[in-house]
């Protein structure tokens, strides 16, 4: 928990760390000469104090813990390289066992979308698969309250023990009572617009596919189905009349080639059997043996890599093929650059200088 709460570690900078490492403790103690090698101050290491704080504020409120890398941690999230390095969890954890479908759309969505995402939702969880959603008005709650009774996760943007939107405090307790309830961020924490994309990135990871029942061109809703599409996770939506501006982003979506849903049978067709599922780990990501934290990086490959980084993002591979060295070297040279506050990660995989 120190290691995650440190400034600067970020989900990725927090997996290569682990997999050099091996350990918390081990990458803990290797962050100042990290950033002494990026070229900036050593981040301030998350007290002990204020981690053990939050784990008795986590029991409490009657909340589990899921570490990354131990068991328990949803398997298809795992896959993905920026998954949550802690989740913190109340509820049926059981449910994170079944095939899950993510349902997302407006905020202010029409009367009929909100039936049938309610519909929808019912026959899926009744069939066996987990439901999963964000918790915010219109399309979002329909899909909870359709599900509650037969499986449903709510991904919550704040802290767990938060409540947002306010009208949905019923919905909440109930769902963390009789569903599951998973956040990434500490308890006592208030949503902020920067949390929501952090938010919808859990939504499609821990789904094979995910449903986009009624959205406008620019809403969060399509930013999820974009993150499954990258996940390489099936995308889906509702068609919609074209007069309805928002039934626009899922028309959009049918036509760059997402699956045309119109019953609970459409999804089940195109994610296969449901049931659980068996899915591969990422290679690598279990702790191993550690590195040697004193070994320099290559200074050419440092250089190279600054020279080719600018405050425009650019895809981590096309950096790696544009400097021509080795994977590791990069990384290791990212890592050190992202510790020293020189460098920002994007969605999509991209790097910038940091401004």
């Amino acid at each position: 928990m120190r290691l995650i709460r440190t400034p600067r570690i970020g989900p990725v900078a927090y997996l290569h760390l682990v997999r050099r490492f091996g350990t918390a403790a081990r990458a803990i103690d290797a962050l100042p000469g990290l950033a002494f090698r990026g070229g900036g101050p050593a981040p301030r290491i998350f007290p002990l104090a204020a981690a053990e704080a939050e784990f008795e504020r986590i029991g409490a409120l009657g909340a589990d813990i899921l570490f990354r890398g131990c068991d328990g941690y949803p398997a298809l999230l795992d896959q993905i390289e920026a998954a949550p390095p802690v989740l913190i969890v109340k509820g049926n954890l059981s449910l994170l066992d079944r095939q899950a479908v993510a349902i997302v759309g407006a905020r202010n969505a029409s009367g009929a979308a909100v039936r049938f995402a309610r519909m929808l939702a019912h026959d899926l969880a009744t069939q066996g698969m987990l439901v999963v959603s964000g918790l915010a008005r219109g399309i979002d709650t329909a899909a909870h309250v359709g599900s509650i009774d037969a499986g449903t996760a709510a991904v919550i943007a704040g802290g767990i023990d938060i409540v947002y939107p306010p009208e949905n405090a019923a919905l909440q307790a109930d769902i963390g009572e009789h569903g599951l309830l998973i956040a990434e961020q500490p308890p006592g924490t208030q949503p902020h617009a920067r949390h929501f994309p952090f938010r919808n990135r859990i939504i499609a990871g821990l789904a094979m596919g995910t449903v986009v029942v009624e959205a406008a061109p620019k809403s969060g809703s399509l930013i999820t189905a974009r993150l499954a599409t990258e996940f390489g996770r099936e995308v889906m939506a509702v068609p919609g009349s074209p007069l309805d501006p928002r039934a626009q982003g899922c028309n959009l979506l049918i036509r760059e080639g997402a699956t045309l849903i119109q019953s609970a049978a459409d999804i089940a067709e195109a994610l296969g059997p449901i049931g659980g599922v068996s899915v591969r780990q990422p290679d690598g990501y279990r702790p191993g043996p550690p590195a040697d934290p004193d070994a320099d990086a290559d200074e050419r490959a440092r250089r190279t890599i600054l020279d080719l980084l600018g405050p425009v993002p650019l895809p981590v591979d096309e950096l790696i093929r544009q400097a021509g060295i080795a994977a590791p070297i990069a990384q290791t040279v990212l890592l050190e650059l992202e510790l020293a506050g020189r460098l920002e990660r994007h969605a999509g995989g991209r790097v910038s200088l940091a401004a």
